[in-house]
């Protein structure tokens, strides 16, 4: 007869009864968060990765008139011989921002730069390496196309339609196509408010010295970095101990102020239920176990206005979770539409043991080899703790609840860090 002690379910156990999926418990809170309703009116050069807070519409055609994609000569196709050479008098040049102001005729064409005006007359251009130029006189061959090398006027962008729609984040591309509108200023969705803390009386700032069990709070420090590549506006409260009115007033200070709370610790099975206490007095929040290593518990819910995230205290749990449950929210709640990180294949270095019953978030070392294949090889130990392993590796190895083992050279979905930034 067995003599193991089972009283309650815990992260060791492959399956539990009544846990969310990964998925689950994504589209939940996808789900709950609408975009924030604020918007600014901001200089150009100000709005490098916010988001656009409505559609952008051209007012002009772009380009604003049919020029020639390249150097050579402006024409008329129906002059030209289809199977021998042609003679042409050149009358002219035009260059970009100089139109040369008069017609081509028939057995004409003009000398014409990239971005010049396209002649009246003229409907091809021929590159200036297929024709043979002797000033006034120009030989052209055959084997050229009708309407080659022209940019014809609203090619890229017609007077009304949409240039950019309500939901993108600005790239370097976006900012120069909206300048080339004559647009000076844009409207951006404002930057979500997320205040954080850690909690927790073994948890020592830096600088200060270390007693018997005590630790330094690097949680904050990986939540800070994550949430300033989000492009949010930050609050750090800092370290907030385990007591009950210290976190009463943590609580309200942060809803008071962020349209997101963001704590890590203190929402486990064996956490003090004061902070579960707090929690409940204050807002509608739910504690979710969640089918996943690392990362099992999870707190979400609201605190007066604001959206709660209560993350794990370990390390590369609250990693994890940030990544897979608050980066994707943030993201919706900030009115980006349909993000979503890459997911890419590669094929293992090695085999790898896992259990199936859990998705599990391996870090992992992605590579690719001089032929163009894509390898991927574990960080090594796994722990929850290990905070290394995030540093060390440049990815996860997504593997769901349903895979077991795997052998080398298996291939495996990855999502790449840099996915996140």
């Amino acid at each position: 007869m067995s003599s193991l002690i089972r009283n309650a379910p815990s992260c060791a156990d492959d399956r539990e009864p009544g846990v969310l999926s990964v998925d689950a418990a994504r589209t939940h809170l996808l789900t709950q968060v609408r975009p924030i309703a604020g918007i600014e009116r901001l200089p150009l050069r100000t709005t490098l990765d916010r988001i656009l807070a409505e559609d952008i519409i051209s007012p002009i055609d772009v380009p604003g008139h049919a020029n020639s994609a390249m150097d050579g000569f402006a024409l008329r196709y129906a002059d030209l011989d289809p199977e021998g050479r042609t003679e042409l008098h050149c009358i002219g040049t035009a260059m970009a921002g100089q139109p040369i102001g008069k017609a081509v005729g028939a057995g004409e064409c003009v000398r014409i730069m990239t971005g010049a005006p396209l002649p009246e007359g003229a409907d091809t251009v021929v590159m200036q390496e297929h024709a043979e130029d002797r000033g006034e006189r120009v030989t052209i061959g055959s084997g050229e196309r009708k309407g080659q090398n022209i940019r014809l006027a609203g090619e890229d962008l017609a007077r009304g339609s949409v240039a950019l729609e309500r939901g993108k984040r600005l790239t370097p591309a976006d900012l120069g196509l909206i300048a080339s509108l004559g647009q000076a200023e844009v409207s951006v969705v404002r930057r979500p408010r997320v205040a954080f803390f850690s909690t927790g009386d073994e948890l020592r700032a830096l600088g200060e010295p270390l007693g018997e069990g005590d630790v330094y709070d690097s949680n904050r420090y990986t939540l800070f970095g994550m949430l300033s590549r989000a492009g949010v506006e930050l609050r750090d409260l800092g370290v907030i101990p385990d007591d009950p009115d210290r976190l009463r007033a943590a609580f309200e200070e942060a809803a008071a102020h962020a349209d997101m709370v963001i704590t890590s610790g203190g929402v486990s099975v064996g956490d003090a239920d004061y902070t579960k206490q707090v929690l409940a007095e204050l807002g509608e929040v739910a504690f979710w176990k969640i089918a996943m290593k690392p990362g099992r518990p999870l707190t979400f819910g609201r605190l007066g206005n604001a959206w709660f995230f209560g993350l794990p205290g370990n390390p590369v749990a609250v990693m994890v979770t940030f990544y897979q449950f608050v980066l994707p929210t943030l993201h919706q709640f900030a009115g980006e539409t349909d993000w979503r990180p890459l997911t890419l294949q590669a094929r293992l270095r090695e085999p790898l043991r896992k259990r199936p019953g859990r998705s599990e978030f391996v870090r992992g070392v992605l590579a690719q080899d001089p032929d163009g294949t894509t390898w991927v090889s574990s960080t090594g130990a796994q722990g929850s703790g290990i905070l290394r392993s995030m540093s060390v590796g440049n990815c996860f190895m997504l593997l769901d609840e349903e895979t077991g083992d795997l052998a080398a050279g298996e291939l495996v979905p990855v999502q790449p860090f840099a996915a996140f930034m």
